[in-house]
């Protein structure tokens, strides 16, 4: 793997874990996990269940543990069936890029 691919599931992999971990649009798949709200405008998780379920739920709240998982999905994904997993590589790299910039901008702008 050249730098290049390196860098572009880098940043896959950082826009899918955000995706999974923060993101509104996934908060279906972590509903069975934890359940969420806010108290004095902070945002709070309570991990539901025991086992695997709140193995599940604890992995779902930590960006560290998901990104491993992201990370480790994506590289096998792109080794054992790249002609499917490069069009998402591609896609999560772009909208990883454009949330990087829009960072910057914002912290410009202040």
């Amino acid at each position: 793997m050249d730098a290049f691919h390196f860098f572009l599931l880098c940043i896959a992999s950082f826009r899918l874990t955000r995706l999974l971990v923060y993101d509104r649009i996934t908060s279906f798949l972590r509903a069975p996990f934890h359940d969420e709200f806010e108290q004095d405008g902070e945002a709070y998780i309570v991990i539901k269940g025991t086992g695997i379920r709140k193995w599940i739920g604890e992995l779902l709240s930590c960006h560290w543990c998901t990104g491993v998982w992201c990370a480790a999905a994506l590289y096998v994904g792109v080794i054992y069936v790249p002609h499917v997993i490069m069009p998402v590589v591609w896609i999560l790299a772009i909208a990883g890029c454009a949330a990087l910039i829009e960072i910057v901008v914002q912290q410009w702008s202040k």
